[in-house]
């Protein structure tokens, strides 16, 4: 099995979550289709049907999670340097709009683009990958071509 590239923080938040799951909602939905078992017939029991269907959820996610914090390749931005690779936090400019943004190359678990977590796997961050501070790169997204210019790349 090829290895989760992850950080640090990203594996913490996955453990965290799996935590969560086993030691609260796990015995939370036991309890909650122990109480609708009381109730009666469950063949028209939509309150056990629904908690059945919550753990069905709950157990993929655990077993999910399991599979990828047991993969896990967990990398210390904080060690690296040089030109852009993951676990970089990296800030651009749109030379067309002159915005900036902020973004860290991190893995597909952990990745949220409204918090400036930018999946490896992304069209922009594989773009990124190799360049360097004053280096221009065209981007091809879903909304079209992009062109942005590197301003700072950090390892923190």
């Amino acid at each position: 099995m090829e290895k989760i590239p992850m950080t640090r923080m990203g594996h913490a938040a996955l453990e965290a979550e799996l935590k969560h799951l086993k030691s609260e909602e796990r015995p939370a939905i036991i309890r909650a289709i122990s109480e609708a078992r009381e109730h009666g017939d469950l063949s028209e029991n939509a309150e056990y049907h629904s908690a059945k269907e919550k753990q069905s959820f709950i157990e993929g996610r655990i077993k999910e999670l399991e599979g990828v914090i047991s993969l896990a390749d967990v990398i210390d931005p904080a060690k690296m340097k040089g030109p852009i690779k993951f676990g970089a936090t990296v800030t651009l400019v749109d030379e067309d709009t002159d915005e900036e943004k902020t973004y860290q190359i991190v893995g597909e678990y952990e990745a949220d683009i409204e918090n400036g977590l930018l999946n490896i796997k992304s069209p922009i961050a594989r773009a990124l990958i190799g360049k360097e501070e004053g280096d221009s790169v065209e981007v091809r997204t879903p909304g079209g071509e992009r062109s942005y210019e590197v301003l700072k790349v950090d390892y923190i």
